[in-house]
């Protein structure tokens, strides 16, 4: 595992972050099995519970549109691995204008929403733990992106995270 000056001392998990998109869909799928008995509370019967239903679908709809995007705007560039591959290029257009991990923000925002459907309180506690993940794997890809593209410093300055103007 090497390490070089700049990734904040986090791991590469394999050549091209291979341990990373594991770790990403072994919490995916914790949080849609959490969930899960969660379904057998549908329909709601109060007013608070079809609340939290409606912003839940909110918020899964705005996690695909937001995920959606960023796999559209990546095009050819698209990898699930946190290493960018050969041919892959540096993209600050559409939603990457906005957000640098629209993808990430997408499954982080989809945890919730699927959290407040189920009204799961262990599945909101997964969602916490991978928007920690997503964070750190962000970390990890951005030093590898900033190895990459010359570009890619002022990038990260001018564009958040996961959430525009916020983080």
């Amino acid at each position: 595992m090497a390490r070089r000056a700049g990734q904040r001392g986090l791991p590469d998990l394999g050549p091209r972050g291979e341990g990373w998109v594991l770790g990403q869909f072994l919490l995916l799928g914790l949080l849609v099995v959490v969930g899960v008995p969660g379904l057998r509370n549908l329909p709601p019967n109060a007013l608070l519970d079809w609340l939290l239903l409606a912003a839940g679908v909110i918020a899964l709809a705005g996690a695909g549109w937001v995920a959606l995007a960023g796999f559209r705007d990546l095009g050819p560039s698209l990898t699930p691995l946190p290493r960018p591959h050969a041919d892959a290029v540096l993209v600050e257009s559409g939603v990457y204008a906005v957000v640098r991990h629209p993808i990430y923000a997408g499954l982080i925002l989809g945890g919730l929403g699927w959290s407040l459907v189920t009204r799961s309180p262990v599945a909101a506690a997964v969602t916490a733990v991978l928007a920690v993940y997503l964070d750190l794997k962000s970390r990890r890809e951005e030093a590898w992106l900033a190895d990459r593209y010359a570009g890619y410093v002022g990038y990260r300055r001018r564009t958040r995270r996961f959430v525009p103007g916020i983080y």
